[in-house]
């Protein structure tokens, strides 16, 4: 049994990767089907009202042989606010069952997600902790006056700890309600807390350390100093409306490119059947394409913030988090929104209204040539389709972006912004951390993403081929030392497909499917081109590294499997490590002719800037998919010249 896929493909590829999805398998999940699910789970006696759903998302679509019914199953994870026995539920809205139901060790297994309204309690709990009103009494601050932020407590030497739900909470003042209170952060002082129990486990002091006093405040003209009076308007239109349409809610057509838009409250953008026409029939490359974690690692070593990672995809959910998008603000030109459904922590179902903004740029050019014997003059403009989401996790800002182009390239780009977290700056040559104003400080960190990538190419089966420049040296063949080649390896096992960037050697890794073969016989492939930034640099015996494997090799390769989703492990909160891809490829499976995952790992090492405060300009990290030899030849001699009108004479 296999997950359902998109349009079976001619060739020899095994029939278990060509079942065709039934229509409806991918659509974003309902309203109806939110509260239907909360009800089997009432009537089965899974929610109390002491229950919060920490997860709620839809199973990939799985089929049972011929049959055309679509099986709309659900996952839950449900926390007992009491501190009983988490569980990970499994419910068909199709068949109105609960499917499974299994009770969780969180010892053993992690925790569910961070609970939105736990965060509130780890303020209100210190707000009258004596030990906590001494230590702010001691620095002279009116706790009315002091936010704390909830951050999520990783795993530590900390034997009172295990099996317990644990927020770390770190202080800031906020003068007044429109204060950006990440100008003061109160130093030396920490505070870990019980959630379910509503105690306090310690409270941290190590000293008072001055409060930043300068403001933080980016909104107010009078604070930062006059807007610029200089720009005129820019107006993106297209007469005729967008070239792309929308069927079903949620599949998408654009050019030659067809594709399912899907949405998780975990992952956020999820891109399902993604496909390319070609010879008059839809060749599938991906079945699958999300951003399936991101870890936040901190690299000071002080006592107060050692502690400090965020696994923001599992452990706080990025999906829920998603931006409300405006026209004018968040996006420009023609624009396309879906409006996805998710559920709130009672089961109902709560809509982010324009959560995902899709339309099309001008890329610049495409291809250009202008030839000297012929006198040809060619030129044609590149366009992309984008498909985004925003999302905000405590301080920083996160846009996802998707790229569709028109040679058959996808490409993913993270967009970071918003307040860099801050800290008070022991000295101007302390070494973990850059000074953004008089006496306040940002801790060097990392942001990196794990993407997964289930590959089809034209339905599978496929391998991957690592591929590297070779410098050859002078020799009877190569007299005068010009010559340069290339090494292809193929990765034929889990255990081989572990593998780092090197930039020196350019290397990439070409996914092939051995069974289709384009018109000079050569296997049909797409290429990961890595931006090759550093992986994660933590000390590999750290817990990070411990939880964090897979943000320490920029390729994992596994053979695909239903269970297999983050690259994390299921349960991220707490959990000591080991989970995920780790447990994966112990299997050592092989992958060579299989159907595989593609687990990217990229990101941003972030030394901040002074430029950076008291607001974060956009930062760009990614990676692009190119097809390499996928086509028989170039899939972009039908675009048309540019129109001519008054800024194109043909």
């Amino acid at each position: 049994m296999t997950s359902c896929h998109s349009t079976p493909d001619a060739g020899s590829t095994p029939a278990s990767l060509l079942t065709v999805a039934p229509a409806g398998a991918y659509s974003l999940p309902t309203a109806e089907e939110i509260t239907a699910v909360r009800g089997l789970l009432a009537k089965a006696g899974l929610f109390p009202e002491t229950a919060r759903i920490a997860y709620l998302g839809l199973l990939d679509p799985r089929c049972e042989g011929d049959s055309p019914a679509v099986d709309r199953r659900f996952r839950i994870f449900l926390l007992d606010t009491t501190g009983g026995a988490p569980k990970d539920v499994v419910v068909s809205a199709t068949r109105a069952e609960v499917e499974s139901a299994v009770e969780l060790d969180p010892a053993a297994n992690g925790h569910l997600p961070v609970l939105e309204e736990e965060f509130e309690v780890v303020e209100q709990v210190l707000s009258t902790h004596p030990e906590w009103l001494a230590a702010l009494a001691k620095r002279n601050l009116d706790v009315d006056k002091v936010r704390v932020a909830p951050l999520s407590a990783g795993v530590y030497d900390y034997p009172e700890e295990e099996g317990r739900r644990i927020l770390r909470g770190l202080a800031f003042v906020q003068e007044h309600e429109a204060d950006s209170a990440w100008a003061h952060p109160v130093d030396g002082l920490v505070a870990y807390v019980d959630v379910t129990s509503g105690k306090v486990n310690q409270v941290l002091d190590f000293g008072a350390v001055p409060v930043p006093a300068e403001h933080g405040n980016f909104t107010d003209p009078e604070l930062t100093g006059p807007l610029r009076t200089t720009q005129k308007p820019i107006e993106i239109t297209q007469p005729e409306g967008p070239s792309f349409t929308v069927a079903g809610g949620n599949h998408v057509e654009w050019e030659k490119w067809s594709l399912d838009v899907g949405f998780d409250v975990r992952e956020g953008l999820v891109l399902h059947n993604i496909g390319f026409e070609d010879g008059g029939r839809v060749r599938r490359i991906l079945n699958r394409a999300s951003i399936a974690e991101m870890v936040v690692p901190y690299g000071d070593p002080s006592p107060v913030r050692n502690w400090q990672n965020y696994f923001d995809t599992g452990e706080y959910l990025v999906g829920q988090y998603a931006n409300s998008l405006e026209l004018g603000c968040d996006c420009l030109g023609e624009i396309h929104y879906i409006s996805p459904v998710i559920s709130d922590a009672f089961g109902n179902p709560r809509t982010i209204h324009n959560g995902i903004c899709m339309h099309e740029e001008d890329f610049s050019i495409l291809a250009k040539h202008s030839d000297l014997w012929s006198g040809v003059n060619y030129t044609r403009r590149n366009r992309r389709l984008v498909i985004s989401f925003f999302t905000t996790i405590g301080n920083y800002d996160y846009g996802f972006y998707w790229y569709l182009y028109l040679d058959g390239t996808i490409e993913f780009e993270a967009k970071a912004t918003g307040v860099v977290f801050t800290s008070a700056q022991p000295s101007k040559d302390y070494p973990y951390s850059s000074e953004m104003a008089p006496g306040l400080g940002a801790p060097f960190h990392q942001h990196l993403f794990g993407a997964r990538l289930d590959f089809a190419l034209d339905g599978g089966p496929n391998r991957v081929v690592e591929e590297e420049a070779v410098r050859v040296p002078v020799s009877a063949e190569n007299p005068r030392g010009n010559a340069f080649t290339r090494k292809r390896t193929v990765l034929a096992r889990e255990s081989e497909a572990v593998r780092d960037t090197d930039m020196a050697s350019g290397r990439a890794w070409i996914v092939q499917n051995e069974q289709s073969r384009n018109r000079l016989g050569e296997p049909v492939g797409y290429k990961l081109h890595p931006q090759g930034h550093p992986t994660l640099l933590a000390d590999p015996s750290s817990s990070v590294a411990r939880r964090a494997a897979f943000a320490t090799k920029a390729l994992w390769v596994t053979r695909r499997s239903e269970d297999e989703r983050y690259p994390t492990g299921d349960f991220v909160n707490q959990h000591p490590g080991g989970a995920g891809l780790p447990a994966y490829i112990a299997q050592d499976r092989d992958i060579d002719g299989q159907e595989i995952v593609l687990w990217h790992t990229f990101g941003l090492t972030h030394y901040p800037r002074v430029e950076d405060w008291p607001i974060m300009p956009v930062d760009h990290v990614g990676f692009k998919l190119r097809p390499e030899g996928f086509f028989d030849r170039s899939p972009v001699l039908d675009v048309p010249a540019p129109a001519p009108g008054k800024h194109c004479h043909q």
